[in-house]
């Protein structure tokens, strides 16, 4: 009966933004795949995430209210403070795109599309970090798999009503070294990637502070640990720190797709950095808003064929 009664939040904030946002396009680039246990969304239009945050694990319940205007958060667990405090952040309602000028009108076009997007700052390295060494070089459903199988394994379920919903918070950095190799490879990830995520989550405490200094010294911080490279570090800033210029170089689809958006042409990374000289300082807003309005396929780094030679638990993915 006690696991049938409903979960009261733990606290809720409502924002009015001076702008349209939307919370599901803003927040969509956290998605690892369509099985992701650490985010979903539910047919009332509420997008959910379970995060870990410094204070702890935290469900994050976002749901917009055109007709006022509003949208607000609930948290559950003991992240919730920590998760409400960093919400504009979160949700990107401090991503200034007033100096954007689009160069082209495809990207103009998109922008108008797409006013409700912001790029978001999460504030959460590891949270970024990981995810994006398990998609180095692999298909997005060996992916996504492993990332699934993995937080499925050592995370833990999410607080309040994430749970029900099937949600897992990410291990912390202690938890992501402490994962067994053997236990990697049976979720797909080769040595060299578990390898980097042990080497970045001992350090996890300098990476974290990357949140606090410029992006460039930010970068490289991140590029110092071994295995983390170009694409990596860029998909962390990205999603964690925000950072409007930061271009996915070496991507398998990225120079292509925006090289045919654009002039109809594919073209290689160096095409691309041409192509992206005039947004200098906010490369990764064109190209995210060619991506949100063209249906580029998924990104990742390099790709290589699915590999059978690992062995793979059976089972629930």
């Amino acid at each position: 009966m006690a696991a049938s009664q409903p979960v009261a939040p733990v606290a809720s904030r409502t924002l009015r933004p001076e702008r349209p946002l939307d919370p599901a396009l803003t927040l969509a680039c956290l998605r690892r795949g369509g099985g992701d246990p650490t985010g979903t969304t539910t047919p009332d239009g509420s997008v959910w995430r379970a995060l870990q945050t410094p204070d702890g694990p935290v469900t994050l319940r976002v749901r917009a209210d055109r007709s006022l205007g509003e949208v607000t958060a609930e948290v559950y667990g003991p992240g919730g403070g920590w998760a409400l405090e960093q919400l504009p952040s979160l949700l990107g309602e401090l991503d200034d795109d007033s100096g954007f000028v689009a160069h082209h009108e495809q990207v103009a076009r998109a922008r108008r599309r797409v006013q409700g997007w912001r790029i978001i700052r999460t504030g959460l390295v590891m949270e970024a970090l990981v995810p994006a060494i398990i998609e180095q070089k692999v298909t997005g459903q060996e992916a996504f798999g492993g990332y699934r199988r993995l937080v499925r394994r050592f995370g833990r379920a999410a607080p309040g009503v994430g749970a029900r919903l099937g949600l897992h918070v990410a291990p912390t950095a202690a938890g992501w070294a402490a994962v067994p190799s053997w236990e990697f490879l049976q979720a797909g990830v080769d040595a060299s990637r578990s390898a980097t995520i042990v080497r970045a989550a001992k350090v996890a405490d300098r990476l974290e502070e990357c949140i606090r200094l410029p992006l460039p010294e930010a970068h490289r911080r991140l590029r110092a640990v071994p295995g983390i490279g170009v694409w990596t570090a860029a998909e962390t800033r990205q999603r964690a720190l925000g950072d409007p210029d930061a271009v996915s170089f070496r991507d398998y689809h990225l120079a292509g797709f925006v090289g045919v958006a654009l002039t109809g042409e594919r073209v290689d990374d160096e095409g691309l950095a041409r192509l992206l000289e005039p947004y200098a300082g906010q490369r990764h807003r064109a190209t995210r808003l060619l991506e949100l309005t063209h249906g580029m396929p998924e990104r990742h780094g390099p790709r290589l064929a699915p590999r059978g030679h690992l062995p793979v638990r059976r089972g629930r993915r």
